[in-house]
């Protein structure tokens, strides 16, 4: 993966349940001021449904500023904007400079090597579980006949039960207290 690719990559985060990106990261990807990218949002709001770009609520924003450093004595007056991935390709028909143009291509190629990477090893974890269940339907068929091969495919098993694990709660963002 390119030093583009990872850059971006580490722009993109989960709000809502969809993978998006902030409007001062796109504003500092296309080269342009955060309040230029926003008016130009906002004279073309037809564009931009609610799936494609909406606004932080205060809670949200509240839970992720912590991650940017913004300082109580300065940072962003008003609550910012995210794009999803459709809203970032309807962006590149309002700013149609060759920075955006190629700035576009590399966020979709992100985009769609973080999906690929996340199908490619959600059917890795379908097909593990899978073993394991005809695994344990050989055991219980055999009735010990084969207590030898039933204790090496109990070892199997154990393999495989490691190696399908369950999705981590996602780590939450700002500060936490103790005893809460």
């Amino acid at each position: 993966m390119t030093n583009d690719l990872i850059l971006i990559q580490n722009m993109i985060y989960e709000v809502r349940g969809q993978k998006v990106m902030f409007d001062s990261d796109l504003a500092t990807l296309y080269q342009v001021e955060v309040k230029a990218l926003n008016r130009a949002v906002k004279r073309n709001m037809k564009r931009f449904p609610n799936d494609f770009m909406f606004q932080l609520a205060q809670e949200e924003w509240e839970n992720l500023k912590y991650h940017f450093g913004t300082s109580s004595w300065g940072g962003k007056r008003k609550l910012p904007y995210v794009f999803t991935e459709q809203g970032i390709s309807m962006l590149s028909g309002l700013l149609n400079s060759d920075i955006a143009i190629n700035v576009n291509i590399q966020i979709m190629r992100t985009f769609a090597k973080i999906r690929h990477y996340a199908l490619s090893h959600t059917g890795t974890k379908e097909e593990i579980a899978e073993l394991r269940k005809l695994l344990m339907l050989h055991i219980e068929n055999s009735d010990n006949k084969f207590a030898e091969q039933d204790e090496t495919i109990s070892q199997i098993i154990s393999a495989l039960n490691s190696l399908i694990e369950q999705p981590k709660e996602p780590k939450r963002i700002g500060f936490q207290v103790e005893g809460k």
